[in-house]
Parts: structure tokens; sequence; C-alpha cells
């Protein structure tokens, strides 16, 4: 069974995310976080998409909000009751997606 990340083990793994990633990522409401904001509707679309193939990969899903060029990301493990490994491995996909 996944286990929820420590809260040290939370600062560090997303210090490390936030290393690579053009925007940061950060705790809201006890999940991993991200905003996006693109040129279109079709942009945020094609993100969501690229992104959902991902998460069906690796059986992990996003909670999630769009409107219009905007894209909110909730990254959680239900299972865990927490902030797993699984999020932040996730999270690290996605960012790769944003150039």
């Amino acid at each position: 069974m996944i286990k929820c990340l420590t809260v040290t083990e939370i600062d560090t793994a997303l210090a490390a995310l936030n290393q690579s990633s053009a925007a940061a990522w950060s705790i809201k409401e006890g999940k991993l976080y991200r905003a996006f904001k693109f040129a279109d509707f079709i942009a945020a679309f094609g993100f969501m998409t690229q992104v959902a193939i991902l998460a069906e990969k690796a059986d992990h899903h996003p909670e999630w909000f769009n409107v219009y060029n905007k894209v909110n990301i909730s990254l959680t493990t239900h299972d865990a009751g927490g902030i797993s490994v699984r999020d932040f491995a996730l999270a690290e996909q996605i960012s790769a997606l944003i150039p």
C-alpha cells in the first residue's frame, strides 16, 4: 500500500519538483497544486488530453478544473489519504509537457 509522505518528505520533494518547473507547484488544501494558463481553450484542452493519457498510464488521476484557457490541477493519493510519491511522479510528468 502507498503511504502518505511526511511534511519533511513533501517539502523536499516539492523543492526538487520546483527546480525543474517553469511555474511553482504548491501545497493547497492538503494536495499538490498547480495552475496553468494557455493561449486559448484549444491549447488548454490539448494539454488536458496529454495529462489524461499520462494519468491513465499511471493509473493515477488528477482532480482538475478548467475554464477557457486555465487549468488547475490538484494531486493526492486517495488510497493513502494524502500526498504520496505517486503525486510527485505525475506532477513531474505533467511539468515536462510545458516548454
